[in-house]
């Protein structure tokens, strides 16, 4: 069978397995478990700690650091009050393209490393390609943050990492950080006619957000020097305020949904530790000198750190030389790829369909895409002997 036939009927098989991230991802684990073993494959199945999830590490050739890293999520985003052209989990062919929840994110990449991994393992005689195949990517990247701490004890680590988002094949060697927080605010209600008995959670809310807010436009002047993202500094959004019940009632309690885009590390912690000084050493002795039980907490929901662009990296002059690329992109959505470039490996992304399809209704992937990644794979496959 012809690569990307293979490739086709693969793909066919894991859009059929409905892993949305708040179900179990098992089967499809298993499912390729059991095609990488046939192929040759040493594969690990890595658990979290219900049980119900799973991350897939694999390995052909010799058993030696410094191999080549081929990443992926099986996860996908749910179809709930999506109107689709046909079954998002029932694959579809129309007019070049492969319709079907996760084609171009990211199974469709996930397809054509296993459709060829038969190669892989005849050519993989000097340095070793790697399989990680993770959960929840959707929800935080969780399953690539536990298979790093698994990683970080093994003697054959990888020093290149390909992400295979979908990039339409473009090589991206950086894209922000996303990271999500819940702050909650626990005062003391009241009546309305007399606040200086209790303590408005909503008004010291409002006082976080605009120190949040405050914070953003002090980021402008933090920009890295020759920054292409857009903007070019990172950023802090803030999503909701929920708090209070009535007009004349003093709001005990009151919830910030936020978020921040870092362009750099040191943005994350700069922008972490302001607001957690600010919540302890402003905020809380003020909520505390009327109420001692008032409280501050934030909940931490995702924390995904970015790709840095760096001056070296041979992760990216593979995958250009690979497919031919004469530049490269940053872009604005998350990855992976940072968890593992902050293992040490040089680490790009790159992988076929269109992050304009991404979670959309009938998304898809172009078969010409799949063409494509099958060259790099195979070009790659050549690089291992």
């Amino acid at each position: 069978m012809l690569p990307l036939d293979s490739t086709t009927a693969i793909l066919s098989d894991l859009i059929g397995y409905p892993t949305v991230s708040s179900d179990s991802n098992l089967a499809i684990i298993d499912d390729l478990a059991a095609r990488l073993e046939d192929a040759g494959a040493r594969v690990d199945v890595y658990h979290d700690d219900s049980g119900a999830k799973a991350n897939l590490y694999a390995t052909m050739g010799p058993e030696v650091p410094g191999g080549i890293l081929l990443a992926g999520h099986t996860d996908v985003v749910p179809i709930t009050d999506q109107i689709w052209a046909s079954n998002p989990f029932a694959m579809t062919e129309r007019d070049g393209r492969l319709y079907g929840r996760g084609t171009c994110d990211m199974k469709g990449f996930i397809a054509a490393t296993v459709a060829l991994a038969p190669l892989f393992a005849a050519k993989a005689t000097r340095r070793p390609v790697h399989f990680a195949f993770t959960y929840d990517e959707e929800t935080g990247c969780l399953g690539a943050k536990a298979l790093a701490d698994q990683l970080a004890t093994r003697g054959d680590r990888p020093s290149l990492a390909i992400i295979g988002e979908p990039t339409e094949m473009r090589v991206i060697e950086g894209h922000k950080g996303c990271c999500e927080y819940s702050t909650h605010f626990t005062g003391r209600e009241g009546h309305g006619s007399l606040p200086h008995l209790g303590v408005n959670a909503v008004e010291y809310a409002v006082r976080y957000i605009t120190r949040l807010m405050e914070l953003n436009d002090e980021l402008k002047a933090r920009a890295p020097a020759g920054s292409a993202f857009d903007p070019p500094h990172s950023t802090i959004n803030v999503g909701s305020l929920h708090g209070g019940v009535a007009h004349n009632v003093i709001p005990g309690f009151a919830s910030v949904e936020w978020d921040m885009r870092p362009v750099q590390s040191a943005d994350f912690h700069h922008i972490n530790k302001t607001m957690r000084d600010y919540a302890s050493n402003v905020l809380l002795p003020r909520m505390r000198a009327v109420w001692p039980d008032a409280d501050i907490v934030t909940e931490v929901i995702g924390e995904t750190i970015g790709l840095e662009v760096m001056a070296e990296n041979a992760a990216r002059d593979l995958v250009m030389s690979l497919t031919g690329a004469n530049g490269t992109d940053v872009v604005s959505f998350g990855t992976e790829a940072g968890i593992f470039q902050q293992l040490g490996m040089a680490a790009v992304v790159c992988g076929p369909g269109s992050i304009e399809q991404a979670h959309k209704p009938d998304e898809y992937v172009a078969i010409s895409e799949l063409a494509a990644c099958i060259d790099m794979l195979e070009g790659l496959a050549d690089r291992l002997g």
